[in-house]
């Protein structure tokens, strides 16, 4: 699961969420370079001709490609929330690249957890109300993954000795 409950201290309870990244770093720089060198196999053909320097631009336009494609796609999910539960205060820190740093706080007892299963941007959309205001956490979780997330909310907001 891309999230993970932490206990602080007595009173206090942390929940750290992260969008799932299934291809490491370390994956995308081996597929970049099999690109590259399964790219080159054709160019083998040409080697020693003036028909090779037409060629390897596109190659390499396609490698770059690739590459800044793997770089926006990591900037894009370097984003998390942390929720933080104490005695009496619900807090939500959403970071996000793009749009920097959300807050979101209320009183515990009028914190909830809702979960929109159609209507919302995705299947499943879960919200915390409280003080006015719906926020969504977890949106870039997967469905069965916002489903259990919601299950959690539910049992952890009941108070400060549920968990």
């Amino acid at each position: 699961m891309p999230y993970r409950w932490n206990q602080t201290s007595d009173t206090e309870q942390e929940l750290c969420l992260w969008p799932h990244n299934s291809l490491p770093p370390r994956g995308a720089m081996i597929v970049v370079l099999a690109v590259f060198l399964f790219g080159l196999i054709p160019l083998l053909a040409v080697l020693g001709s003036v028909l090779l320097w037409g060629l390897l631009p596109f190659l390499l336009l396609t490698v770059l490609g690739l590459w800044l494609a793997f770089e926006m796609n990591y900037r894009a999910r370097s984003m998390f929330e942390v929720l933080t539960l104490t005695g009496t205060k619900a807090h939500l820190v959403h970071h996000s690249p793009r749009s920097g740093q959300k807050e979101w706080s209320c009183n515990r007892y009028w914190a909830r957890p809702e979960m929109h299963k159609k209507g919302g941007p995705i299947p499943n959309y879960v919200t915390l109300v409280g003080d006015g205001r719906e926020v969504e956490i977890g949106a870039f979780l997967s469905e069965k993954e916002r489903i259990a997330l919601y299950d959690d909310l539910v049992s952890r907001l009941k108070g400060p000795a549920a968990a």
